[in-house]
């Protein structure tokens, strides 16, 4: 059996469903997604039956407008001369009338069960797209969040790879600096920036610009007079 027979079908049952076509969330419920061929038979099917029911309703206020007037114009001409032949006349215009009208009477008694029949199709249509589009979803969501799982994980790895890797140049760089010296040092092309994270940088390349505060305290330093030159000073 079906899912549409076993689950939507029973569901469905009993339930006032709206006219899918008349409503407008139905609309943004199916914005971006592709309506199988018999969905849009289903909706254009609806569409026709709605406007032909409008119509014959309307048409039957009109006829009964019409025939309204006749029976006034009945009673007009009954002193005329000819008022039988006018009477004769109208007479067979109301029967014309009333046979139109108990004609759209028995289709607008037919078309309220057909209309709720494709209606109901239509809805039992969209909640098998719409189960189908949420179970796709549902598998993607699903896959992407593994994906962001993942990613966490080796970049959680990569950052402790990154520290590790600072860690053994900074080791390296003192260790050859104080058994070497500097000079020697230069031969490697490198440069060791100890304000900017351990990361040895090749020589050449410039250091982050200086912190403002940094700069600050560099330049308050700068500006300070040794002891030395403050007593040579005062002297």
């Amino acid at each position: 059996m079906s899912r549409t027979e076993e689950i939507f079908k029973p569901a469905l049952q009993g339930k006032k469903i709206p006219i899918i076509s008349l409503d407008n969330k139905w609309y943004k419920l199916m914005a971006g997604i592709d309506r199988t061929p018999e969905m849009q038979q289903l909706e254009d099917k609806l569409k026709e039956l709605l406007k032909r029911q409008g119509k014959l309703n309307t048409e039957s206020k009109e006829i009964r407008a019409k025939k309204a007037k006749i029976m006034e114009d009945i009673v007009g001409v009954m002193d005329d001369a000819d008022g039988a032949k006018k009477q004769a006349e109208y007479s067979a215009t109301i029967n014309q009338y009333n046979e139109l009208l108990e004609q759209y009477q028995d289709e607008l008694l037919d078309l309220p069960r057909e209309i709720e029949q494709v209606n109901f199709e239509l809805m039992l249509d969209t909640m098998e797209i719409c189960y189908e589009q949420i179970a796709q979803n549902t598998q993607r969501i699903t896959e992407i969040a593994e994906w962001i799982a993942n990613i966490r994980v080796e970049l959680k790895k990569n950052v402790v790879r990154k520290q590790e890797a600072e860690l053994k140049n900074q080791q390296m760089y003192s260790y050859m600096h104080d058994i070497f010296g500097a000079e020697v040092i230069d031969i490697f092309d490198l440069k060791y920036d100890p304000a900017s994270e351990h990361v040895v940088r090749p020589a050449g390349e410039k250091p982050p610009a200086e912190k403002p505060a940094a700069a600050e305290a560099a330049g308050t330093a700068k500006a300070e007079p040794s002891a030395e030159n403050k007593s040579t000073t005062e002297g």
